[in-house]
């Protein structure tokens, strides 16, 4: 073995000296982590993290996300994957006309400020990013005006339209809400502040059109979480059921009252009707009835008070009696009419049936004001002791329900929706609970909704010639008196495309949910003038193989991005039918016991991080200190551990890199490990069956389960075992080819965890080109399989002893080896051995009286 000069500072580990130098010669190849061509023959993996809206600084939540999708570009690199992993910036947004309001700062100068700020961060953490090629900035002309001509699409097919309704507004944003962000009653951005309900004239996307295909692609996408896919199944929320007319009794001119119910088998149990308080007939006889005016108001008073918190459901039950009655089609039986501050107007028809025997709910409000219960199903037709209410359904049969009573529930539910439908009163119906996406938002910092209003001919799309229609830069940025584009004349009036005369323009400005629908396209093909993107690369890089975000995005980037995709798809864009293959939500990052967050005053700066501890400490710490899809409790002094670590690695490395360089001299590749493998010490065979177990651990959990922090602790396994075995390397008892293939090997299974210091090894070792596009090591099952296993050793079914044998022993071998330990023939000395139990390699079981 060569001798090992030694210096004073050989083997101390600078990260402030080691990773600078390495991200400035990264920085120096703009093409470093580039996709190769569609021709390279290599199979594709589309990697990818959520882009970020560019706030300003990087918190250690950040970290954690773009850790594990850059350590699994890297993998797949090393893999001989053609890799895409791209980052952009989900750019425009509320928080930049805030800051304009505090700083007096134009959105678009506060927003790429920040946004040269992030990026600085990032490239400190060495993220693998294809900045030159694939960077998107979604507030920016070369991509919002594909926002424009989508919408301009979507007008042609009818997907996109304007109408009045009632909508959600947001008084601290000062603009309207889609249904997805309103989370219990509240704004998504602002947690405490109750979202009230506007008339206004708004424009929608028609997601509902793909309601069945959103719901039933669930099914065929096992790489998403299942709680993902239950909360989108929940929000998209099909129900198949019948429409039921109710005839109001002697008001002729009166509209019927249509319910909707999914158990229309148990209408001969329905006792009442009940309105939600703003119900359009309920606002027609309160004009007449003062008395049920008050109520009603106070009803409605309680509804919004129940929002407040968060939780209608929850509502404590009131009602009142109209006086009037509805006449139940099926049976002609008088029903009396109430209105109840549990129904609400804009679920369903804003109206029920009531059946109190057979819902939970009606049987509470039934009960409280003393209204009618009738049995009609039951699990057979003695109901003598049936307990109310009775939910059952596949198992019940209905009672005393006319020509139906016999029937079983669900085969009564298809006949008599059917018989509705035939006598004109009813009809069978699927309702959703997702509704139309209503994109128009009153706010500046957004895509201008390319329509134009013209007094003659009505609302006219933008020609295409003339997109982008650009947001004006300079402009007054208020809460008040509507979208801030309209004060702009010179944005406002324009010309219309069809007649040439005065028109003005659309002064909402798109939901940014918009942007970040289809970004991920726009990544294949970033640089592209004359289309969103070329159709062709897309199709090669779609769907996306790995897609990285949090849970929290799963009703509303995530379904509106599905949906996306399939109307592209319907356009002849795309190929595919949903965004990505696999879908992997990380847990949180938890300090002082709360999620870390600016509002909560709990984040942790990365850039402190890397200036204590390094790039790698901190980003290896943030797939160590928990499972990736479980929340992290940040413990600095968990980042100085791995720091430890990361300089025992770098000691150790440095120490016998001139050893590696020497064999490297003299043999490469497959000669230095058929040289490490021939003729071992057991020294020598230890390290090189825990460096196999070592790959063969690391390949798997990156191929299955992502369980890094298991990965990190079988290199903490392996680097312990090098340390151990660190006398027998300076004796020569570990042959110089073995210490090759040992630390060679440490280094390439660092490499996606700990990319700097990774880098700075291989260099030392003499090792030539980019570290990350070296290939993968293999797992040799033989020399990762134990030369001695442990087995245990019972006497009628109890733990005696736990003898070593060779893992190769046969049955005969291990009952030798039980028989032989002094503890089991002690105790089986005068007696009978009636059974041995021998399970190869797992157990010896004596069996004796």
């Amino acid at each position: 073995m060569p001798e090992i000069e030694k210096n004073e500072t050989q083997g101390r580990y600078f990260p402030a000296e080691i990773e600078p130098k390495w991200q400035a010669r990264w920085d120096a190849d703009p093409a470093l982590y580039a996709a190769e061509p569609h021709s390279s023959g290599k199979p594709k993996f589309y990697c990818l993290e959520m882009l970020p809206y560019p706030s300003g600084q990087l918190h250690i939540g950040h970290v954690r996300n773009y850790a594990i999708g850059d350590a699994l570009a890297r993998f797949m690199w090393m893999r001989g994957y053609n890799v895409l992993h791209p980052m952009g910036w989900d750019a425009f947004g509320l928080p930049a006309e805030n800051a304009a309001l505090k700083n007096n700062t134009p959105p678009r100068e506060w927003t790429l400020k920040n946004i040269a700020q992030m990026k600085v961060q990032m490239r400190k953490l060495g993220l693998s990013y294809d900045w030159a090629g694939t960077e998107v900035t979604t507030c920016l002309p070369d991509y919002y005006r594909w926002n424009q001509w989508f919408f301009l699409k979507m007008v042609e097919k009818g997907l996109a339209y304007r109408k009045s309704s009632k909508v959600n507004w947001c008084p601290d944003c000062a603009t309207v809400l889609a249904n997805e962000q309103v989370v219990g009653g509240c704004c998504w951005r602002h947690e405490d502040t109750i979202v009230e309900q506007r008339e206004l004239e708004q424009w929608f996307l028609r997601i509902t059109k793909y309601a069945d295909e959103l719901l039933d692609g669930l099914d065929k996408m096992p790489g998403w979480p299942e709680k993902v896919r239950t909360m989108q199944r929940n929000w998209i929320g099909r129900s198949e059921g019948a429409h039921v007319d109710f005839r109001v009794a002697a008001m002729a001119n009166t509209p019927a009252i249509t319910v909707f119910t999914t158990r229309v088998d148990t209408i001969f149990g329905a006792t009442s009707i009940q309105l939600a308080p703003e119900h359009p007939l309920v606002k027609e006889w309160v004009k007449t009835d003062a008395a049920l005016a008050a109520s009603v108001d106070e009803m409605i008073a309680q509804q919004k008070a129940a929002r407040e918190t968060g939780d209608i459901g929850a509502i404590e039950k009131h009602g009142v009696s109209t006086g009037k009655h509805a006449v139940n089609p099926f049976n002609g039986e008088m029903l009396p009419i109430w209105v109840a501050n549990y129904i609400l107007a804009d679920y369903g028809t804003g109206a029920i049936m009531s059946v109190p025997a057979h819902d939970e709910r009606d049987f509470e409000f039934a009960t409280k004001y003393g209204l009618h219960i009738q049995r009609v199903i039951a699990p057979n037709l003695d109901t003598d002791e049936l307990p109310l209410p009775y939910t059952g359904e596949e198992e019940a049969v209905l009672i005393d329900s006319g020509e139906w009573t016999g029937e079983a529930c669900l085969e009564a539910q298809d006949k008599m929706a059917s018989f509705a439908e035939e006598h004109g009163f009813g009809k069978k119906t699927t309702t959703y609970r997702l509704k139309d996406w209503g994109v128009s938002r009153q706010r500046y910092w957004g895509t201008p909704i390319p329509m134009i209003y013209c007094p003659e001919h009505g609302v006219v799309p933008v020609p295409e010639k003339d997109l982008p229609v650009l947001l004006p830069e300079k402009i007054e940025i208020t809460q008040e008196g509507g979208s801030p584009l309209g004060k702009v004349p010179e944005f406002v009036n324009t010309t219309c495309p069809i007649c040439g005369g005065p028109a003005r323009r659309e002064t909402d400005t798109m939901d940014t949910f918009v942007d970040s629908s289809w970004y991920f396209y726009r990544y294949t093909d970033a640089k592209n003038s004359t289309a969103p993107f070329d159709s062709e690369k897309a199709n090669y890089w779609f769907p996306i193989d790995q897609y990285i975000g949090g849970v929290e995005h799963a009703i509303l980037h995530l379904i509106y991005s599905r949906f996306w995709t399939k109307v592209m798809r319907d356009l002849g864009l795309v190929k595919n039918d949903e965004p990505a293959e696999r879908l992997f939500t990380q847990g949180m990052v938890i300090k002082d016991g709360a999620k870390m967050s600016k509002s909560k005053g709990n984040v942790v700066s990365p850039d402190d991080m890397i200036s204590r501890y390094g790039t790698d400490a901190t980003r290896m710490y943030a797939l160590f200190a928990a499972p990736p899809d479980r929340d992290l409790e940040w413990q600095e002094e968990g980042v100085a551990g791995v720091s430890r670590f990361v300089a025992r690695v770098y000691r150790l490395t440095s120490k016998f890199a001139p050893v590696v360089v020497q064999v490297e001299s003299g043999a490469h590749g497959d000669e230095i490990a058929n040289v490490a493998f021939a003729a071992q010490t057991p020294a020598g065979e230890k390290l090189i069956r825990t460096l196999h177990q070592t790959i063969a651990k690391i390949t798997e959990d990156f191929s299955g389960r992502w369980h890094f922090n298991t990965c990190i602790a079988a290199i903490m396994i392996l680097v312990n075992e090098i340390q151990s075995a660190e006398a027998a390397m300076d004796s020569g008892e570990i042959s110089p080819a073995t210490i090759a293939e040992i630390f060679k090997t440490l280094v390439l299974l660092l490499a996606p965890f700990a990319p700097f210091v990774a880098a700075e090894l291989w260099e030392q070792m003499g090792g030539t080109g980019v570290l990350f596009r070296q290939p993968w090591p293999v797992a040799d099952a033989e020399l990762a399989r134990e030369s001695e296993i442990e087995i245990p050793v019972q006497i009628n079914g109890k733990l005696v002893v736990v003898v070593k044998i060779a893992a190769d022993s046969d049955e005969e071998a291990m009952k030798a080896a039980a028989m032989s330990e002094e503890k089991v023939t002690t105790r089986v000395e005068g007696k009978t051995i009636v059974k041995t139990i021998v399970v190869k390699g797992k157990m010896v079981n004596l069996v004796v009286k």
